[in-house]
């Protein structure tokens, strides 16, 4: 249900983007019928002679015929359009508004029943649906007692629209501003790669920060754990929450609780005090969190770890004269046939070490001259005479021609580009750990949740900021033209005229100041200034947690570093002595066949201790197969190890994987 939740959420966002082009060119083709009408109607008198021209007679000159409204490739009915508008909009605001939050309750909740999960999620979004229901009551009943204001459904409707669009469009502005700078700016320090190491650095040496408070965080939960499973017995009531918190655990916790349980212990024998049902649903709801945080960071360690061994790569592979990228730790697995045959070692090193850089700098001055336009758009665009408006003016420029591709091309891009600063802010953003989006599957349900629900309330005004930066809403740019089917969903804006003349036109040119807070970095250093610590180049702390995070990079190779090389000895022994499992299972079984067609039943003790002895050949290789069989042997116990466990006479064998070595209890006759 949560993936269901979250991706129907993102689906809708990203089908307004793709379907409002299509309304975008079906509505000039619309107004250009109607113009052709207005035309169509107004009748022509040719002019009469200069000869007999009389004072008293309007002439109405002879206007040449307009050009042909060409019909767009991608033209929907009327009646159509604003039918998906209405589905989509409501749907997702339906999401954002109630089910959405409901369902973050209901994931987030310790219950162990779904009545349990239930009751807790009412009763968590009982103040926040109570707000709603309460300010949307107090509307209700000013404009009752006010008998001046006859207010319609429609109207209404449109006064809870535009309350939405006016939060969301607050919050636009906000993530907009930083993501136009942003953007190009992380492109750009991603062609440095001595400034992308460095910043890697700091980020290790932050993240395994977080990670060791997120195994303590573990190893408490996990202690409190522990304590309650040995207090609730088997029969007790509560057992069955107590095995459900157990399954949240990981593997090896819930073996180390099991080895300590004993089952057949009765509850009753002791006086124990027993938790609550209450106390279990906190407790459950904090194993849930304490493991997903760990795994979360001990995945992004991971991630962290390849990406800073891999900078470090290109560091080292700019200054090869052999023009062939080498890995300090190849990949283990074959290489596919692109590999092979299109991204050789030469290939890879011209785009890692030359191309890759240029690329990104090229693509970073794309995005700024982008960003430029929206800044600049979105401070002219109620200007309707002059247009100063950039994507007016282009949009403007295609509608003369009637070239409806092109139309559709810009508004996409445009939209598209607008989407990629709002929402890459939106995957960006980290509330502590209450909202965080992570990668490899290391979101928690909450914050996949809380992403939809911003991007429900943030895809609407962003539409309707687009049509206005295009002219294309007539509440902004106080033109009789043809409205797009998604503002007449939207309602008239009229009806709230301080928010259409005022704040919808005049807040976005706030865009500028943000602009500038991002570029310098305001919001970095006063967080900084907090005791949160931020990647500043010029900064004490900042140089330190480098530092310590070179240090940690540098220990974590060294570790990788001797578990490939005992890999490669391993490889190495195998090559030169073979399999010795098998080798010394193939002479067993041709020994004891040879010892069965060749050995009477009246063959004298000596001799058979001889033939049982003769089995496990020279103490040499005795040692050879050991330690081949066990690189890394299993904990044992050292008082039951003796020099050589063949040549002792207790018949006790050895502890660990060493047991494998000597002949079953079972068959120990099978020599004779």
């Amino acid at each position: 249900m949560v993936l269901f939740g979250t991706l129907l959420a993102w689906y809708l966002c990203f089908l307004i983007v793709f379907i409002l082009p299509l309304d975008v060119s079906t509505t000039i083709y619309n107004q250009c019928n109607k113009d052709h009408e207005k035309l169509a109607s107004v009748p022509t008198v040719s002019p009469l002679p200069s000869n007999r021209t009389t004072a008293n007679t309007s002439v109405i000159p002879t206007k040449s015929a307009p050009k042909p409204c060409y019909k767009p490739w991608s033209y929907i009915s009327t009646g159509i359009m604003p039918v998906f508008w209405r589905v989509v909009y409501w749907t997702s605001q339906c999401l954002t508004w109630l089910l959405l939050p409901f369902m973050q309750s209901y994931a987030r909740s310790g219950g162990f029943s779904i009545t349990g999960k239930i009751k807790t999620a009412l009763i968590e979004n009982a103040i926040y649906y109570g707000t709603y229901l309460l300010i949307f009551g107090s509307l209700l009943i000013y404009v009752a007692v006010h008998p001046e204001w006859h207010l319609s459904w429609y109207e209404l409707q449109t006064i809870g629209i535009t309350a939405a669009n006016t939060w969301g469009l607050f919050l636009l502005v906000l993530l907009l501003g930083y993501g136009l700078v942003e953007i190009p700016r992380s492109y750009w320090n991603a062609s440095r790669h001595g400034h992308l190491l460095i910043k890697t650095y700091f980020k290790a040496s932050k993240l395994m920060t977080e990670k060791a408070d997120a195994e303590e965080n573990l190893e408490d939960v996990m202690e409190e754990v522990r304590k309650v499973s040995e207090s609730v017995k088997y029969n007790h009531p509560l057992r069955k929450y107590i095995d459900t918190i157990l399954r949240k655990c990981p593997v090896d916790y819930q073996e180390k609780m099991g080895r300590n349980m004993d089952d057949y212990e009765d509850f009753d024998d002791k006086q124990n005090t027993y938790p609550s049902e209450k106390s279990l649903v906190k407790l459950h709801k904090q194993v849930i969190y304490a493991v997903q945080r760990h795994n979360r960071t001990r995945v992004q360690w991971q991630i962290l770890l390849q990406e800073a061994i891999h900078l470090e790569d290109v560091a080292k592979n700019e200054t090869s004269s052999t023009h062939q990228f080498i890995h300090s730790f190849p990949s283990s697995e074959p290489a596919g046939w692109f590999s092979r045959y299109f991204y050789t070692p030469t290939v890879e090193w011209y785009w890692e070490c030359l191309l890759k850089r240029w690329f990104y700098r090229l693509l970073s001055v794309v995005l700024t001259l982008f960003s430029v336009a929206v800044v600049w758009s979105e401070c002219t665009f109620f200007s309707t005479r002059p247009v100063l408006s950039l994507f007016a003016v282009f949009i403007q420029l295609a509608e003369r021609d009637y070239n409806y591709l092109y139309i559709e091309m810009a508004c996409f891009i445009t939209i598209f580009f607008l989407c990629t600063c709002v929402y890459s802010t939106v995957f960006r953003i980290r509330v502590f750990n209450y909202y965080y989006l992570a990668s490899h599957h290391q979101t928690d349900a909450y914050s996949l949740q809380f992403s939809g629900m911003l991007f429900c309330r943030l895809t609407p005004p962003l539409c309707l900021n687009f049509l206005g930066l295009i002219h294309m809403d007539s509440a902004i740019s106080h033109q009789q033209k043809e409205q797009t089917a998604y503002t007449s969903i939207m309602g008239s804006m009229h009806v709230l005229s301080f928010i259409a003349n005022g704040f919808y036109i005049y807040y976005p040119m706030l865009i500028i100041i943000l602009c500038i807070a991002t570029y310098f970095s305001l919001g970095t250093r006063c967080l900084n200034l907090l005791g949160f610590q931020q990647f500043m180049g010029d900064s004490e702390m900042t140089s330190d947690l480098i530092d310590e995070g070179k240090e940690l990079i540098r220990r974590e190779k060294r570790k990788r570093q001797r578990i490939e090389d005992g890999e490669n000895r391993r490889r190495e022994w195998k090559e030169r002595y073979g399999n010795p499992r098998e080798e010394y299972a193939a002479r067993n079984r041709s020994s004891h066949e040879m010892k069965e067609t060749s050995y009477s039943d009246t063959v004298s003790s000596s001799n058979n201790r001889q033939a049982k002895y003769s089995r496990s050949g020279s103490r040499a290789e005795r040692d050879c197969i050991e330690l081949l069989q066990d690189a890394e042997p299993l904990d044992f116990n050292a008082d039951s190890l003796t020099d050589d466990p063949v040549d002792t006479d207790s018949g006790r064998h050895p502890g660990g994987r060493y047991l494998s070595m000597s002949s079953s209890r079972s068959r120990i006759f099978d020599d004779v």
